[in-house]
């Protein structure tokens, strides 16, 4: 049995003529939820920066820095046309590649928390597994457009993919970033299912990515903590379980309306990470159950007018690119709310346009300028 091919299937029905303009809903709900980012940062940054760097407004400014650098990079790739974005796509993935493993050499790549995950550049850093997951949603959208009538074929239609992008995830997972390399799996999987993978092929490559994980959870001695962690966070509220319990506390602290801007407790020292990985419950606490269901619509029509531009889009290749990006972003986005919520182990994962991050967030909203430019074409 082969897998589905529902972009290809409803391409063919709505083909729409090549507008001018980009998606406006799309960037209504992108502009949205940044802004929702810039305050919910400056709230939840503010005592941290005093802290670390001596000034309130370190964190703050620097975000909005990443942010100007993300939309410069959004507006010039609003404008680039297909056939550039396919050319790209082979060394963009060999300069991906090639950082990875730059940055894992001690004495260049940058450690923080433990992890090298960062190459330092001037004042500011590079984090080279958000190029990565760019590059590889490049590189799998030209290779499965290119490769339409093979994909069902094991040779063909997954080894080439499942070793490229088994290439980028190890190096990922060596940082270590595990997280990131997941997020990258699930995305491959995503895009190999859209491509016309089998189905029986699928299923052993979600077997294999479900072995992987369970693999490295073992082998792993802060994994397993946080694993266990997970299951039973009260266990020990002020050890490993401490961040996930004091997310539950500004969740449950927010209640319908919350506590107000401004007001949240759990973000003065209490809840770490509370600017980057974990800012999802200042939200909760600040702005109570309707501000998350704000948030959770924003990200739905963000999901919505990406996959409608992949289906619509005439292009095969523009077609599996913007299911990509769409998939990646919100894959990013549910897997971090799960974590946030305790549904999945802690993770080091930003959530997409509202959490502090300079790399993760100048590559997201590169992403959205990609998705405009296909959106250009598909009305």
């Amino acid at each position: 049995m082969t897998g589905a091919l529902p972009l290809r299937e409803w391409r063919s029905r709505v083909v729409m003529p090549r507008l001018n303009h980009p998606d406006y809903a799309l960037l209504s709900a992108v502009v949205g939820l940044v802004s929702l980012g810039i305050v919910m940062v400056f709230n939840a940054s503010y005592f941290p920066a005093q802290e670390r760097a001596g000034y309130p407004l370190y964190f703050f400014y620097k975000h909005l820095i990443s942010i100007g650098f993300g939309v410069v990079l959004l507006a010039i790739l609003s404008q680039v046309r297909l056939e550039v974005f396919e050319r790209a796509a082979w060394p963009l993935l060999a300069l991906a590649i090639i950082l990875l493993a730059v940055v894992l050499v001690p004495g260049i790549g940058v450690v923080r928390n433990g992890a090298r995950r960062w190459l330092a550049l001037g004042g500011f850093s590079f984090q080279p597994a958000e190029l990565a997951k760019i590059a590889v949603i490049l590189y799998l959208a030209t290779s499965i457009a290119r490769k339409q009538q093979r994909m069902s074929s094991l040779v063909f239609g997954v080894m080439p993919h499942l070793l490229v992008v088994g290439v980028c995830a190890a190096l990922i997972v060596r940082q270590p970033d595990f997280g990131s390399s997941a997020i990258l799996s699930l995305t491959m999987l995503a895009m190999l299912y859209v491509g016309g993978v089998r189905s029986a092929h699928l299923g052993a490559l979600g077997g294999l990515f479900v072995a992987a994980v369970i693999a490295a959870v073992i082998i792993s001695p802060y994994r397993m903590v946080r694993f266990t962690t997970f299951l039973d966070p009260w266990s020990d509220p002020r050890g490993p379980g401490f961040q996930l319990v004091q997310s539950y506390i500004a969740f449950g602290s927010g209640g319908l309306v919350g506590a107000g801007l401004g007001a949240s407790r759990q973000k003065m020292f209490y809840l770490p990470e509370a600017h980057t990985d974990f800012i999802l419950p200042v939200v909760g606490e600040e702005l109570g159950f309707l501000g998350i269901v704000l948030v959770v619509a924003l990200f739905a029509i963000v999901g919505m007018r990406g996959f409608r531009i992949a289906m619509r889009h005439p292009d095969p290749f523009g077609s599996i690119l913007a299911f990509g990006i769409t998939a990646n972003l919100m894959i990013s986005a549910v897997v971090n709310a799960c974590v946030v919520l305790g549904l999945l182990p802690t993770k080091g994962l930003p959530l997409p346009f509202l959490s502090y991050g300079g790399t993760a967030m100048i590559f997201t909203l590169a992403q959205v300028g990609i998705l405009s430019s296909l959106s250009r074409t598909t009305g």
